[in-house]
């Protein structure tokens, strides 16, 4: 018998926006030889003379840990970390709100390796030797995290919130220097003659172009086609049902993939309603409130107020910061209006506006089918190891290229092995950073 929870499948789909990239690598590079810590509006084109700089792009586990590791190995090293959404968003809703950190059962490093179908025959050297499940429950101890571990092995904070997870590494991040960028986007990256990194970064909500130069690229970027809400409402309605069922309704985090809708609040409908969905006789439509904490009159004014703003922006290149919403998303939502998203914001009629606020309060999907609970978080594939010195988690094509999480091609099997991976990727790629920086400085 299956004791899995079921996950109830809401499929729609997105129109598929990619950026082309050439190679393995998620950008284009020719091989030669506590929360309230605000994103920043500091420029990164002008940086002090002298002064080196490591662009980190992927606000998740693995790009805050490793930025936290090199900001503090190289505190004269100015570390930024692009983020597109909001950062250490998966971290949010892993473990149902409770943030699986790592896994205590694996003492031993073979059998450690073992539990990744992807790595495991790399995994077996010096990776989790540098920085294994141990190390990463010493960091957070050390930084004020009380752990604990259950009888599966499992390890997760004390407090069963994964918000006291954030709130160590923002906070540990703001503490030593580390600034965060969000809503930006890397679109391309290259190498410049003197061996430094050309990237272009896009604002994902306005026609935004910025040229920054690094010494250091670090990319954990993580390879899912996932979406994130940190919080909606989800209520799901069965036809059928006349009786008012208070659990059909929830508030949390969710997931949008490429098959459909999970997270958080999609388990919980899914336990709720397993009984009356799992027969023929039923069907059901979820119903989500994408800004729930925004009423639908502020999100009118918004709208209207951009709209006055940005009168000759195209409709898909700009959109109210408080929708806190991705561009694949919002073309989605301009696409279920049917409005062109090549159309200038001063041709959207004020009947428009309203349409767009009420499908954002109050957007409907049917339920199409079930998933397993085990293929939820983690996307295998990604940059070969081969083409990675793990003792260094460097890039063997390009010097100064790192990688770290889910861009690289190892995925872990349930139970804290993919956060795992995470931290310790995270760790020796900042370690790397961080001593090359402190080395090149000495002998400038």
């Amino acid at each position: 018998m299956n004791l899995l929870p079921q996950r109830f499948i809401f499929r729609f789909g997105f129109a598929s926006q990619t950026s082309t990239f050439k190679g393995n690598y998620p950008c284009s590079i020719p091989s030669h030889g506590r929360r309230k810590f605000s994103a920043t509006t500091l420029s990164l084109a002008t940086p002090k003379s002298g002064e080196e700089l490591l662009l980190v792009v992927g606000g998740g586990a693995a790009g805050i840990y490793g930025a936290i590791r090199a900001k503090t190995l190289a505190p004269n090293l100015k570390v930024v970390v692009i983020e597109k959404a909001r950062p250490l968003s998966k971290v949010k809703i892993s473990g149902g709100g409770r943030c699986n950190v790592t896994n205590g059962h694996c003492p031993d490093n073979k059998i450690l390796a073992e539990q990744y179908p992807r790595g495991h025959k790399e995994f077996k050297g010096s990776f989790f030797h540098t920085h294994g499940p141990m190390d990463t429950m010493s960091w957070f101890s050390d930084h004020g995290v009380v752990l604990k571990i259950e009888e599966d092995g499992r390890v997760f904070p004390a407090s069963d919130s994964s918000s006291t997870i954030i709130d160590c590494l923002m906070s540990e991040a703001k503490r030593s220097g580390v600034l965060l960028q969000t809503g930006k986007v890397v679109t391309s990256a290259s190498s410049t003659a003197d061996g430094k990194f050309a990237i272009k970064l896009e604002k994902r909500s306005l026609d935004y172009v910025e040229h920054v130069e690094a010494d250091y690229l670090l990319i954990a970027s993580g390879s899912s086609k996932q979406v994130t809400f940190p919080k909606v409402k989800a209520k799901l309605q069965l036809e059928g049902i006349q009786k008012k069922i208070p659990q059909l309704t929830q508030v949390g985090p969710m997931l949008v993939t490429h098959w459909g809708l999970s997270g958080p609040v999609v388990l919980r409908l899914s336990a709720w309603g397993a009984r009356y969905l799992s027969s023929s006789n039923y069907k059901g439509t979820l119903c989500v409130d994408f800004t729930p904490d925004l009423p639908i009159e502020d999100l009118k004014s918004a709208l209207t107020r951009h709209k006055s703003q940005f009168l000759r922006q195209k409709v898909l290149n700009s959109y109210p910061s408080e929708l806190a919403v991705v561009k694949r998303f919002w073309k989605y939502i301009l696409d279920r209006e049917g409005i062109c998203g090549d159309m200038l914001w001063s041709s959207i009629s004020n009947n428009l506006l309203i349409s767009v606020a009420a499908l954002l309060k109050d957007c409907a999907f049917s339920v199409k089918g079930k998933g397993q609970f085990k293929d939820e978080f983690v996307t295998a594939g990604g940059v070969p190891l081969s083409e990675i010195y793990l003792d260094m988690m460097g890039s063997r094509i390009h010097p100064h290229l790192y990688f770290a999480g889910e861009v690289v091609n190892v995925d872990g099997i349930t139970g804290g092995f993919n956060f795992q991976n995470a931290w310790t990727g995270g760790y020796i790629a900042g370690t790397s950073i961080g001593n090359l920086a402190v080395h090149e400085r000495v002998y400038q």
